[in-house]
């Protein structure tokens, strides 16, 4: 048996493609489903959320206008890194939700398929939600789908690596930037990830992860008038009638979370896509 001590390892935040210990100074301890200690994480601050927005809404231009292409060679080699770190992710999972390590496997590989398929919907997205309107007139009608900008993300609380990029994934591939709290009490395999994100080709600031309570960060995330859509998910049933409330004001998008969290091993839809995307029409003259 080994007589040396492990070295306890402090996480820090992960904001515009940096690693910054939390404004406020706080960690708190992260356990596994049995309660034995795993690592220490920081503990964000309103400070953190103003700071991961700044970087988001700097990131975006960007990122959105970039080519769809781009973007989806880009997500692809996330999954690839994703695969490459296929024991360690199942391992994180393994300890946070109490699974067997098979059962933590078949899910890694099932995040790295869902990663993969809103990869390849980048350059899709413009031919099955845009169109070519009819009308009356010398001049082409087109509408077309635009990345709504900067998104707030509650991560869900019981599902660490699945429901992550179930929630994730979306965002980046319509082309908007993301600001995520992680689950509070499962937070390792988003803090590998954005170790992930950041040794990738995904620019700085496009995706901005926070350790800490939704219930604490959420409203502040909701109510900042630099974010422009909010995915609620990680606040559960009364969290997310607070951070609906503390949206209006903005008049920011709430995407639409029922009071038991969905199925993330259902095969996803492009509902999500939809909800990050607005629509534009442009007009253009013909002829003479």
């Amino acid at each position: 048996m080994s007589d040396r001590v492990g070295v306890a390892k402090t996480y820090k935040l992960y904001i515009g493609g940096a690693f910054p210990r939390s404004e406020s100074g706080r960690t708190y301890q992260v356990t596994d489903s049995k309660g034995a200690f795993l690592a220490n994480a920081a503990h964000a601050s309103r400070k953190d959320v103003r700071d991961a927005v700044v970087a988001a809404r700097k990131a975006f231009p960007g990122w959105s206008g970039a080519t769809a292409y781009n973007r989806g060679q880009v997500l692809y080699r996330v999954a690839e890194m994703l695969e490459g770190r296929r024991d360690q992710f199942a391992a994180e999972v393994a300890a946070a939700e109490g699974i067997p390590a098979r059962k933590a496997q078949s899910i890694v590989d099932e995040s790295v398929d869902r990663w993969v398929w809103y990869a390849g919907w980048t350059d899709k997205i413009a031919t099955v939600l845009g169109a070519a309107n009819p009308v009356s007139g010398p001049y082409f009608s087109f509408t077309v789908p635009e990345p709504t900008g900067v998104v707030g993300v509650l991560a869900p609380q019981e599902s660490s690596l699945l429901g992550l990029v179930s929630v994730l994934a979306p965002v980046l591939a319509t082309g908007c930037s993301a600001v995520v709290v992680t689950s509070a009490e499962r937070p390792l395999p988003a803090i590998t990830l954005s170790e992930v994100l950041a040794t990738s080709d995904v620019p700085g600031g496009v995706v901005n992860v926070l350790t800490g309570r939704a219930s604490e960060l959420g409203p502040w995330l909701a109510s900042h008038g630099d974010v422009n859509a909010i995915d609620p998910t990680g606040a559960g049933p009364l969290g997310r009638v607070e951070v609906a409330r503390e949206a209006a004001d903005t008049v920011k998008r709430v995407l639409t979370v029922p009071d038991d969290d969905p199925d993330w091993a259902a095969t996803p839809d492009i509902g999500r896509l939809r909800h990050y995307l607005e629509a534009k029409t442009v007009w253009h003259p013909m002829g003479v």
